[in-house]
């Protein structure tokens, strides 16, 4: 299938400069590229859609460019921000800057014989700019009027907006001719809320090539939205990242499998590489058999392998029917940190002290009484095990690896104490 036809049926093209010269330039190979600022130390879900268009465009035959915004993080964009973004220290911004490149070699073939996809740092040409020439040759295109008509300009206007990022515009279309130059970067990818930046970035390449008739196009994706209202990446943990170190790939797994049934379908599109039809056939399923839950399951499944490998995804689901289904005294102390990291937890020096006040100290009871009903009600579980003997002590029970005990009382509350051993 032609890219722009796939795009378009995945729901994936929210706005593009002129639909049919765009269309026509792609039957040939092109190369685009698309920015990513390092405004953290890892890039989170809301960053997926682009990096996972790029990757389409690869897989068509299409060169891509991930552009680090090593300069332009220096600066902030004042695109969707109420607010004035805090300016981060140099190092900080090369730091970041160094993890994002190696998040982004993920998704990207950068090896490949045929159209190897280029990682470039906007550093490299902002960072040695010439003030008095720069405002010369590149300020002069550009008119305040047309800036201030601009969504990311205009909305931030009533709040208040400072030179520095009101200049942010005329760096990014900067950028989109330095890699026009560089490399004959014909096409930029970006959110929807990086359309005005974009076209900004076209009229500049037109206006410093009047020598030459120069097309370059600009496209973007839709903002991804959730149908309950709340924000899309955002859990009660806070953002969803790619980097395992801030999100396990079990919690990451987890985000997609309690995808509502309103959003699945339109998920299974946006991000993954299974074939529409495929897709479609899933979302019959969730309108004869939503308590199946199978197009979550694919989801979930199908995200994490791509962010994390097969083994993350494979102990994701481990750790996911474990929890759910029994199986807990097969997990291993790794898939029980991983699984647990998110639930009150206690290290036990004192391996002969009792049930009873082992439960008061990892806070799953508040007195030795409530303690003692608890076990005899049949409320305890220990790894997965109804435990009823309140006279127990913590020596005498079995462990998992020999050092964990995962403790349930109720149905949801979890507990988990780690003894020393």
């Amino acid at each position: 299938m032609h890219i722009f036809d796939d795009l378009k049926n995945r729901g994936l093209i929210y706005q593009n400069t002129d639909e049919e010269a765009l269309r026509k330039r792609l039957d040939k190979p092109t190369t685009l590229y698309c920015g990513f600022d390092p405004t953290a130390d890892s890039l989170h879900i809301g960053h997926l859609l682009p990096i996972l268009v790029l990757r389409r465009f690869q897989l068509a035959g299409h060169r891509p460019i991930a552009l680090v915004g090593g300069g332009t993080g220096l600066i902030g964009d004042p695109s969707g921000k109420a607010n004035e973004r805090t300016l981060n220290p140099k190092e900080t911004v090369e730091e970041w800057s160094s993890k994002i490149k190696s998040q982004l070699s993920r998704f990207l073939d950068f090896d490949s014989k045929e159209n190897p996809a280029i990682l470039a740092n906007n550093y490299d040409w902002l960072g040695s700019l010439n003030v008095i020439e720069f405002l010369r040759d590149i300020g002069k295109n550009f008119s305040i009027g047309t800036m201030l008509a601009k969504d990311s300009v205009e909305s931030r206007m009533s709040r208040g907006i400072s030179f520095t990022e009101f200049s942010y515009m005329i760096l990014q279309s900067y950028d989109f001719m330095k890699l026009n130059q560089l490399y004959d970067c014909e096409l930029q990818v970006g959110g929807q809320d990086q359309w005005g930046n974009i076209t900004s970035g076209t009229d500049l390449i037109r206006r410093v090539s009047v020598n030459e008739v120069k097309e370059v196009h600009g496209l973007t994706v839709p903002l991804v939205t959730k149908s309950d209202g709340t924000k899309f990446g955002k859990t009660e943990g806070g953002a969803v990242w790619l980097d395992a170190e801030k999100t396990s790939p079990y919690k990451f797994y987890q985000f997609w499998l309690n995808c509502d049934d309103r959003d699945v379908v339109k998920y299974l599109k946006y991000f993954t590489f299974l074939p529409i039809e495929e897709i479609l056939a899933l979302g019959e399923e969730v309108e004869t058999q939503p308590e199946k839950r199978n197009a979550q399951r694919v989801l979930a499944r199908e995200m994490t392998e791509l962010v994390h490998g097969r083994e993350a995804r494979e102990r994701a689901e481990k750790i996911s029917q474990a929890l759910f289904t029994g199986g807990l005294e097969n997990l291993s102390a790794k898939e029980v940190e991983e699984g647990f990291s998110d639930v009150p937890s206690t290290t036990i020096n004192d391996q002969t002290i009792q049930l009873v006040d082992l439960l008061i100290q990892v806070g799953a009871v508040t007195s030795k009484r409530q303690a003692r009903e608890s076990i005899e009600s049949g409320a305890i579980y220990l790894n997965g095990v109804r435990h009823t003997d309140t006279a127990s002590v913590v020596s005498e029970l079995n462990k998992l690896d020999d050092q964990y005990l995962i403790i349930r009382r109720g149905k949801k509350n979890y507990f988990l104490a780690k003894l020393e051993k």
